[in-house]
């Protein structure tokens, strides 16, 4: 005769008979086993069953879920597979030669008060993206110590540099680089705090 395993309590119990049954009959004799070992037994055999549950969830999460549609990598490199209502949308937001940004500083730093801030974006398209600078949602262009530095490495890639030097307390929070020409827009962003060093 068969079990039926629908109802969850009847199979995890199941489970666990079994799984207690092999580890005795294997690795302990049944003299010498004391509370100890089998509250480990016990506790092991729940982690099991706990992980093997997780585990089911998460591929049928996976099997049944979303509607296949995946995001460009943060490094550009792959293609952007988005599902798109119409031809024209395709058109619009998967252009070849949309602005993407191909290299990027790393998303977080701390800074030492006095010091140098430096982020860098090199952006791709055609025709050669324009980079603009943010912090925290408003652009710069009026901080008192802020440069950029600009190059054209090829015709279609610029790479922008932005330094602050020297730095305040103010300087901490959320900076942003915006690639765009007249395909597309891509964006990356950079969070700062300073750190006190007591000498």
């Amino acid at each position: 005769m068969q079990t039926s395993f629908c109802d969850s309590a009847l199979r995890d119990r199941y489970i666990f008979k079994l799984f207690r049954f092999h580890i005795l009959k294997l690795y302990m004799p049944r003299p010498w086993l004391n509370r100890c070992k089998m509250l480990e037994l016990k506790t092991l055999a729940l982690f099991c069953l706990l992980l093997l549950g997780d585990l089911g969830q998460a591929a049928a999460q996976r099997s049944s879920g979303g509607r296949n549609v995946l995001r460009r990598n943060y490094t550009g490199k792959k293609p952007v597979v988005i599902q798109h209502r119409s031809q024209d949308a395709v058109n619009y937001y998967d252009h070849e030669h949309g602005a993407k940004i191909i290299k990027s500083s790393h998303f977080e730093l701390d800074y030492t008060l006095g010091r140098k801030i430096t982020f860098f974006c090199m952006a791709q398209g055609n025709p050669r993206p324009t980079i603009t600078w943010f912090k925290d949602g408003a652009e710069l262009y009026q901080h008192r110590f802020f440069q950029v530095h600009e190059s054209h490495i090829e015709t279609d890639i610029i790479k922008s540099k932005m330094e602050i030097d020297p730095t305040t307390q103010m300087d901490a929070g959320y900076y942003e680089c915006q690639a765009d020409n007249i395909y597309a827009i891509d964006r990356r962003g950079f969070r700062t705090d300073y750190v006190m060093v007591n000498f």
